[in-house]
């Protein structure tokens, strides 16, 4: 466990694990990314992206498919354990703004505060879904930003989301 930003949040037994799990998933490996730390509550997980001969694109940089793999899963995760058994959580949309290319090992933070769970809470308790996005941000170890992605997920209640699948499927559609 490494944490990669000052936070007074620790692992646990099973967050080590989930990250071990996550660090060698294929998929995930795939990337080039670690995940170096995830919160025993699942609020904060810090990722390092670095370049090496697998994340090396054309022109000798992090190729940019592997900076935006390196976060995909993260945010719905997230929510996913924090929110519980009571909502469906999936990735709309993504936006990638590449500001300058990597070329060295970069970080990122993903952090979920009280105040946005409460706000989630609310929301899909009375409106039963929403859209929201979620800012993720790949920098050095001096703050120098290379890549921003937005993220937005779909969040909804259980049971309104299995009535919606229901009706869209009629009778004798598969």
């Amino acid at each position: 466990m490494v944490k990669l930003f000052g936070t007074e949040r620790k692992e646990s037994v099973q967050t080590r694990l989930q990250r071990l799990y996550f660090n060698f998933f294929p998929a995930y490996r795939s990337t080039g990314a670690r995940i170096k730390f995830i919160s025993s509550d699942y609020r904060e997980i810090h990722v390092a992206l670095r370049l090496f001969w697998r994340t090396r694109n054309y022109v000798g940089t992090v190729f940019g498919g592997s900076i935006f793999g390196a976060l995909d899963p993260l945010y719905m995760i997230q929510l996913i354990k924090l929110l519980g058994d009571e909502y469906v959580v999936w990735d709309s949309q993504a936006k990638v703004d590449f500001k300058r290319p990597v070329s060295q090992t970069v970080f990122a933070r993903f952090l979920i505060e009280d105040e946005l769970l409460h706000e989630i809470r609310e929301t899909v308790s009375r409106e039963k879904k929403m859209q929201l996005w979620f800012p993720a941000r790949f920098e050095d170890k001096d703050g120098k930003v290379y890549a921003t992605v937005d993220k937005l997920l779909y969040i909804a209640d259980k049971e309104y989301y299995r009535q919606m699948r229901n009706e869209r499927k009629k009778p004798g559609q598969v």
